[in-house]
């Protein structure tokens, strides 16, 4: 069982930057892809982010490219989300999602294993 707890949420103006950080229970961690996903009000759950197994491959969704920066630090269970040059349609909840035992990091919610339970981001304008 693996659990994954965020932090690093909170309000920002726009322009603003925030890191949010997922820390993983087990000691599968460094075989798991992690990623991000974020689900606004009266929207469905999309993917921004994922990261492979060892780090060496990272994917975005187009709108944050450039802006946002997913990384992982194996020796500390943590997986990180920079985010910069925030915008007011970035404001979402934002969970971080772990897929166990795979160096592939898919962009699919359910092809991940386990969830947090989610941090709000809120960015004004």
């Amino acid at each position: 069982q693996v659990q994954l707890v965020e932090s690093g949420g909170g309000l920002v103006q726009a322009g603003g930057s925030l890191r949010l950080s997922c820390a993983a229970s087990g000691r599968t961690f460094s075989s798991n892809a992690m990623g991000w996903f974020r689900q606004a009000p009266g929207k469905e759950r999309e993917f921004v982010a994922a990261i492979s197994a060892n780090g060496g491959m990272t994917y975005y969704t187009d709108s944050v490219k450039g802006r946002f920066t997913i990384s992982r630090d194996n020796a500390k269970n943590t997986v990180y989300l920079q985010m910069n040059s925030l915008k007011p349609e970035d404001t979402a909840v934002y969970y971080c999602a772990a897929r166990r035992l795979s160096a592939y990091a898919p962009s699919r919610a359910h092809d991940y294993d386990y969830w947090g339970q989610g941090t709000q981001v809120t960015v004004s304008s």
